[in-house]
């Protein structure tokens, strides 16, 4: 019997931190007179890159600028870039104690001429009608925002991240990071004013962090200006990574374990009970001839039919790594080990063919 309460209290939690704020869609046309730059650092991004700019294009309110900052890509970012007509700049040398993002925005930043800005990673992908949407959610706001995309997966490991990609949408959507002094930004999408941007000296001021994202919100709220996130359903998405699993278990180990220093307790809590649960309810699959069988089984379609709600918001996954959700869940222990390790024992992580040490000096 413990072991359905166990469940029920998991899935209660999870319905609890999930939050379907999704972005508001822009039905009326935008009647502002706002300059928009938008700033895409690229470091051998030839896969995405076309798709977002494509999608940028095709936008019902046009950027005044798109600027791809490339940072030393050796594959064809640069060129490709350069057939959608936008600005390119050739990012310089990695200067002692920044960040290769870091420094990719900043130099891009201070090319813009905008009063808005729009930081995209280059895996992102627009609905027409998002740039005029982020628009009005950030003068409805009165802030600065980001958008947690939809992930769109194709391949069978893509799909190994809807456990990580849940994880990561009750972070950006639990109503304790409200007011959560330290609440974080998705640096996938984020939006904000010049004025915002330079009260708080922008990616300067978190050079040296692996989290830009995260301790870019921290600093906008340090300095009073509100931070929300979205969820992009319907309108921004992305597709994470199209190069192979080795990227994907890269891209999600160099912030997994480092990510929780930022959320607040009353987050954690109910997120480390949902995990808690889930993990229960899949060890019907050890305890498969017991007496334990029948609750670890109920427990197991609870969580498959939450998961399955979840999707909706979160990503394309498909049929069958919801049904294995054991799966997922084991690739998210896999990462949280390597990102643990990375952390603990090596003292940086590594992403895009840098080493980042951990805390902030640049690796090799």
């Amino acid at each position: 019997m413990w072991i359905i309460v166990l469940a029920l209290a998991g899935c209660a939690s999870g319905f609890f931190l999930f939050r379907r704020n999704t972005l508001p869609l822009s039905r009326e046309p935008y009647r502002g007179e706002r300059k928009l730059s938008v700033i895409i650092p690229a470091r051998n991004e030839q896969c995405n890159l076309p798709y977002l700019l494509a999608s940028l294009k095709s936008q019902t309110v046009q950027p005044f600028e798109i600027i791809v900052v490339d940072d030393f890509s050796n594959d064809r970012t640069k060129e490709i870039a350069e057939s959608y007509g936008v600005k390119v700049i050739a990012n310089s040398n990695l200067p002692q104690g920044w960040t290769g993002k870091n420094w990719a925005v900043w130099n891009g930043y201070l090319r813009a001429s905008g009063d808005l800005f729009v930081f995209l990673d280059a895996d992102v992908r627009l609905e027409p009608n998002a740039i005029a949407s982020l628009i009005q959610a950030t003068e409805r706001t009165k802030g600065v925002i980001s958008v947690v995309p939809y992930h769109h997966t194709e391949k069978l490991y893509e799909k190994l991240a809807l456990i990580i990609n849940v994880l990561g949408v009750f972070a950006f959507t639990s109503v304790f990071e409200k007011s959560n002094p330290r609440k974080g930004l998705y640096g996938s999408c984020i939006v904000a004013s010049r004025e915002d941007y330079e009260k708080i000296n922008g990616h300067e001021s978190i050079k040296s962090e692996v989290l830009d994202d995260l301790f870019l919100g921290s600093k906008f709220m340090d300095a009073g200006i509100p931070v929300t996130n979205y969820i992009g359903r319907g309108l921004v998405s992305f597709r994470m990574y199209p190069q192979g699993i080795r990227s994907e278990i890269e891209g999600f180990s160099k912030s997994a374990v480092l990510s929780t220093s930022t959320l607040s307790l009353w987050t954690i809590i109910p997120i480390a009970l949902w995990v808690i649960g889930l993990l229960a309810s899949e060890s019907v699959v050890i305890f498969a001839n017991t007496s334990w069988a029948l609750p670890l089984l109920i427990g197991y379609v609870l969580y498959l039919l939450q998961l399955s709600y979840f999707m909706r918001y979160v990503g394309v996954f498909g049929i069958v790594i919801p049904v294995l959700h054991l799966v997922s869940s084991l690739f998210f222990l896999m990462i949280m080990l390597y990102s643990l390790y990375q952390v603990v024992v090596l003292g940086n992580v590594r992403w895009k063919g840098r080493n980042v040490q951990v805390g902030g000096k640049r690796g090799r």
